[in-house]
């Protein structure tokens, strides 16, 4: 196994915006020859630049390097090389990166410690199309950027699991259309939405067995689905005629708050572990799992 890098280290995390739509879209082979391009092109433009693999699930990649200049122009790299393939159908294939610097403790498992976490919420915050930045990584590039790149600062955002709110910056990359959205002013500090509905003990318990102790963030993406489902599936819904009327008790609770999907899952989880399944595989019959469970029994 090649050996991280350690001390001053920057991390990249990356997947692609609406996997499972492009899913649907495209259906399971073409799909799969997707992945299989999407793959290629990151392993080339980040090994291009130094970077090791830490772990890949699906479409999601997680990266370390050892200079933040290198990762950056990696991410760039990878934008461009996207943006110029030809995908299947003609589809657009939109990557979402988040990058930040630190010092994490390198142990036997793999990287540990809050830059780990940073790193993956600042990719989890971005929109198909941007490379976001951490405010340590902008201040160690910000006056060697590559050709063509500028910082745009996006204010102050709050990250899950991280207490203080984290300036973002996002790069701006020529011959590459700029991503456009909602974006809080300088010095913002957005303020986080209510929560959803509690996800049940036996959905978190579920998720607990089927991730692994390492690099455990880059399969966050299944429990986030999860949440996701029973978040939707838990709020009230109102038939038409009930619109101007008084609101009715809920009925039956959502199918997601039964077992049977966690359980699904694990045995998939299972599954792909024991080399039946590979990880496309795995990952498509998750969100079949999680279909069948928004839509619950007629």
């Amino acid at each position: 196994m090649r050996q991280l890098p350690s001390g001053t280290v920057t991390f990249v995390f990356s997947d692609i915006e609406g996997s499972t739509t492009l899913l649907k879209t495209l259906g399971d082979a073409a799909y799969a020859e997707l992945l299989r391009i999407h793959r290629r092109l990151v392993r080339e433009a980040f090994g291009e630049h130094d970077g090791s693999e830490i772990d890949t699930q699906g479409d999601a990649f997680f990266y370390s390097f050892a200079r933040a200049r290198a990762a950056v122009a990696a991410a760039v790299a990878v934008q461009r090389a996207h943006a110029r393939q030809e995908w299947p159908q003609g589809v657009a294939v939109l990557l979402r990166l988040g990058l930040h610097t630190g010092e994490p403790a390198v142990g036997d498992d793999g990287y540990t410690g809050l830059d780990v976490v940073r790193a993956s919420r600042i990719a989890a915050g971005g929109v198909g199309g941007q490379v976001l930045l951490s405010e340590t990584t902008r201040a160690i590039v910000a006056r060697d950027l590559p050709e063509g790149v500028r910082l745009r600062s996006l204010g102050s955002r709050t990250l899950k699991d991280i207490e203080e709110p984290e300036p973002i910056s996002a790069l701006e990359i020529d011959d590459l259309p700029q991503t456009t959205q909602a974006e809080p002013g300088p010095g913002s500090r957005p303020v986080p939405l209510p929560p959803g509905p509690a996800v049940p003990d036996w959905v978190r318990g579920a998720t607990e067995r089927l991730l692994p102790a390492s690099n455990r963030l880059i399969e966050e993406r299944v429990l986030a689905r999860i949440e996701q489902a029973f978040e939707e599936t838990s709020r009230p819904r109102q038939r038409p005629a009930e619109a101007k009327g008084p609101r009715r008790a809920r009925g039956r609770q959502p199918s997601m708050g039964s077992p049977s999907v966690a359980d699904e899952i694990v045995k998939l989880q299972a599954l792909r572990d024991g080399g039946a399944l590979t990880d496309e595989q795995y990952e498509r019959a998750v969100e079949r799992a999680l279909e069948r469970g928004r839509a619950g029994p007629d």
